[in-house]
């Protein structure tokens, strides 16, 4: 699981060559935080196929925005560097983020 920043978004999400799905989260976000065990346990099922990360919105606010992430927990999927889906709200789930991988990957 790698941890997104301003520093290397770039480099591991706008350049990747491949899928990227990334967790945006709030330190005080709790269905967030509930959330984080059932996405981080999808990152052996996909390994090979699908890079995961984590943005933590709270010290990269600005990289969220940027990225029109506006509600949490938000889920985005990027494929070659754009957005290629993104699940918000009740839809971010250990079932949605694994029917959106399996829908493109």
């Amino acid at each position: 699981m790698i941890d997104i920043t301003r520093d290397n978004f770039e480099t591991e999400v706008k350049n990747y060559d491949g899928f990227v799905v990334v967790d945006y989260w709030g330190e005080g976000c709790s269905p967030c935080m509930a959330l984080m065990p059932d996405f981080e346990s999808l990152e052996s099922k996909y390994a090979g196929k699908v890079k995961f990360a984590k943005i933590n919105t709270t010290q990269e606010r600005k990289l969220a925005l940027s990225q029109r992430v506006l509600g949490l927990p938000t889920i985005v999927l990027y494929q070659n560097g754009e957005r290629a889906g993104e699940l918000t709200k009740d839809r971010a789930s250990l079932d949605g983020i694994d029917e959106l991988l399996r829908s493109l990957v």
